[in-house]
């Protein structure tokens, strides 16, 4: 027998306005990042993504060079798509990306018409899609200028490839001069995908989470485990198997005695509001509202259900909220201040 959604499955999740658009997103969303490259097998990535669907997660992104090798994140999901959840693209939210490097040669990564439109038509090729619902601009392109990648975005919605358009970790000065080229185009911006976490605060003193809320876009929040550090993968050193092990985007060096004082200190507090860290770091980047959907990675389906575990209890007390600042003081483990800072 087929993979058969769970009935009661919308009424498991909060759904958030995105911004000032009519669009409804789940304040959890399911990332591709990891695990869905060939390195995964495939039972896994299909029982990641049905449970994430039973869990009221209808937002699942992606971008081109997700894998390894890049591409496969795609081609898994289309798989999915045609399988699992066959008769279901208009419950779904997908999203892809394009700016970091995909292929070879001049034209494979950055912001050019070329890439980013070549980009979204491989994308949909092996996502088996005619339109994707939000296309990003996965970075700032410092050797491009900025009205050429945002045209690039509104022709890939006024050509059908996809009906929203989004920008992955510009920085506040280049949102609000993509904001104002989008606008005039007539293709507004509907969300920005930023890094953010406990231990990762950059949106704040860059001030790009006041400007979101300005301009009336939508947040999406990606690492907002902080890739695993905010959860009890790493309290007692760097297991084997974890990503800092591997060497997959995280680091071993920012996982320092200090950084992890802090998580221990934090997991206490979780443990006191009746959460697992992670369901605590989660409710901590959706509190008041300020961000629209956490972005999740997952390796195993019992990790969904963990991080959806958080929408329980989204409220911090004033003193709580102090308590974790003093915490987290000065803990910064933001990958992405590069590519949020290029001008």
């Amino acid at each position: 027998m087929g993979y058969v959604p769970a009935e009661d499955r919308c009424d498991r999740m909060i759904y958030r306005r995105c911004g000032a658009s009519g669009l409804k997103l789940p304040v959890v969303s399911l990332g591709l990042w990891h695990n869905f490259g060939h390195d995964t097998p495939h039972e896994t990535k299909q029982a990641i993504c049905r449970t994430a669907f039973d869990q009221g997660i209808t937002h699942f992104d992606l971008a081109n060079n997700y894998g390894p090798p890049p591409g496969s994140a795609e081609e898994a999901f289309g798989g999915i798509l045609k399988t699992d959840f066959h008769g279901l693209r208009d419950e779904l939210i997908i999203s892809s990306k394009a700016g970091y490097l995909m292929w070879g040669g001049p034209y494979g990564e950055w912001g050019s018409r070329k890439h980013l439109i070549a980009s979204c038509d491989q994308s949909l090729k092996r996502l088996g899609l005619d339109y994707v619902d939000i296309f990003y601009s996965h970075r700032f392109d410092p050797d491009t200028p900025l009205e050429e990648t945002m045209q690039a975005l509104d022709y890939i919605v006024r050509s059908g490839r996809a009906l929203y358009v989004g920008l992955s970790s510009y920085n506040s000065e280049k949102t609000r001069q993509a904001v104002a080229i989008l606008k005039d185009l007539g293709t507004p911006c509907l969300i920005h995908q930023p890094s953010y976490n406990i231990l990762n605060r950059w949106i704040e003193t860059d001030g790009l989470k006041e400007t979101l809320a300005d301009l009336g876009i939508g947040s999406i929040a990606f690492t907002p485990l902080a890739q695993g550090i905010l959860t009890r993968k790493y309290l007692n050193g760097i297991p084997q198997g974890s990503r800092a092990s591997q060497g997959k985007s995280l680091d071993p060096a920012v996982i320092t005695e200090g950084a992890l004082n802090s998580v221990r200190a934090l997991d206490a507090m979780a443990q006191a509001r009746g959460q697992t860290l992670a369901q605590m770091a989660i409710a901590w980047v959706l509190r008041h509202g300020g961000i629209t959907t956490a972005l999740i990675g997952a390796s195993r389906p019992e990790q969904v259900v963990d991080c959806c575990g958080a929408i329980s209890n989204l409220d911090f007390s004033d003193a709580e909220l102090a308590q974790i600042n003093q915490i987290a003081e000065q803990k910064d483990v933001n990958l992405w201040a590069r590519s949020a800072q290029l001008d």
